[in-house]
């Protein structure tokens, strides 16, 4: 498997859930759980830097006629992944392609009508975010849905246990995986940069965790149709 800039989970891979549940319980599962009735009845949905598959068990649960990219810069996240797909037995209408690779793996023509990024926006420092979010955004459709699940505190400065919480891990996954954001990224500026408006939210670990939905607002949809036309 060839080495990528985002690869670093690799390391932690073999304990990540049972890390995050001992954690934050369900919170993450619950949050990204939060955003399934936001996605299209059917149409092709991209999930990027989903690890080791718990999105892609919800996804499957939902009834609803997906194509689903799943791409994630990890080797070894990636075969989590697929063997917890091969696992999944009941039968879904979904078809699932997966893809090792960052952002730059998705091709100039692809499209979706939903991309969901759980807890993947809070590892890049600006720089990197920006141009991540950027290159996501041309690969929604004008009126597609960004499905975001991460970290974004409520509280705003967060109360002391959160600040010490996010210290902790920024600090070991900057030294185990090679993540190299400080802090948490101020998401708010670049969703609006890039023309998006929230449309829905809800709250998850006392305000620490939260799932927000975000589509284009009506002058940017034209303005993006325009330049595609």
């Amino acid at each position: 498997m060839p080495y990528l800039p985002d690869s670093g989970f690799d390391r932690v891979a073999p304990f990540y859930d049972r890390l995050a549940h001992v954690v934050y319980g369900r919170a993450l599962e619950q949050a990204q759980q939060a955003l399934m009735p936001y996605l299209p009845r059917k149409g092709r949905v991209l999930v990027i830097g989903g690890g080791s598959g718990w999105v892609l068990g919800q996804l499957l649960q939902t009834g609803r006629q997906l194509e689903i990219l799943y791409l994630d810069a990890s080797p070894a996240m990636l075969r989590r992944a697929k063997k917890r797909y091969r696992r999944y037995q009941p039968a879904h209408p979904c078809t699932v392609s997966f893809r090792l690779g960052t952002e730059h793996s998705l091709q100039p023509h692809e499209q979706f009508e939903a991309v969901l990024t759980p807890f993947l926006l809070d590892l890049f420092p600006p720089p990197r975010l920006q141009q991540l979010m950027a290159r996501l955004a041309s690969a929604l459709v004008p009126d597609g849905s960004w499905l975001f699940a991460d970290f974004w505190p409520l509280q705003q400065p967060p109360p002391r246990w959160q600040r010490l919480l996010l210290r902790s891990m920024y600090g070991f996954f900057g030294l185990v995986s090679g993540v190299q954001a400080k802090q948490l990224p101020a998401y708010g500026a670049h969703f609006r940069a890039l023309g998006f408006e929230e449309t829905h939210s809800s709250s998850f670990f006392k305000g620490m965790v939260q799932a927000k939905v975000f589509r284009r607002k009506a002058s940017a949809q034209l303005t993006d149709r325009d330049k595609k036309g």
